[in-house]
C-alpha cells in the first residue's frame, strides 16, 4: 500500500510517465516533493513508469552536494528512515515554480535543491 502518494498525485505522475513511454520529450513541472525531515534528502518527482507504477523519475538531492536526475522506487522510499527514525514525507504545500530542467540546472549550480 502506497502511503506517500495521493491518488491525484499518482495519476499525474502516471500521465507524465505515459507521455515518456510514448516517446514524447516533455519538460514537465515536478508533481510532488518528497523529503526526509531529519536527513536533508529531497526528491522532486515528475513521473511514474506506467509499466510498474513504482519507479519514479525526477531530481534527487541526497544532501551531499550532488543533486542529479534519476530513478527511485516509491516502495524503497517508503522504507527509508532518517537518523531520528523519521519516515520520508510528502510536502503538501509544494507548488512547483519552474520546469524540471530549470530545477536541475539551479540545483547543480547551487549544490542542492533550494526552493
Amino acid at each position: 500500500m502506497n502511503t506517500l502518494l495521493t491518488d491525484d498525485i499518482r495519476a499525474q505522475l502516471l500521465e507524465n510517465g505515459a507521455a515518456t513511454a510514448r516517446g514524447e520529450r516533455p519538460d514537465p513541472m515536478p508533481v510532488v516533493r518528497l523529503f526526509t525531515p531529519d536527513a536533508h534528502a529531497i526528491w522532486l518527482l515528475t513521473e511514474l513508469d506506467p509499466a510498474d507504477g513504482d519507479t519514479a523519475f525526477g531530481l534527487i538531492d541526497l544532501g551531499m552536494g550532488m543533486p542529479c536526475l534519476g530513478h527511485v522506487r516509491i516502495s524503497d522510499l517508503e522504507d527509508i528512515r532518517g537518523p531520528r527514525d523519521l519516515a520520508v514525507l510528502c510536502d503538501p504545500h509544494f507548488r512547483p515554480k519552474r520546469r524540471l530542467s530549470q530545477y536541475t540546472h539551479l540545483a547543480q549550480v547551487e549544490g542542492s535543491i533550494n526552493d
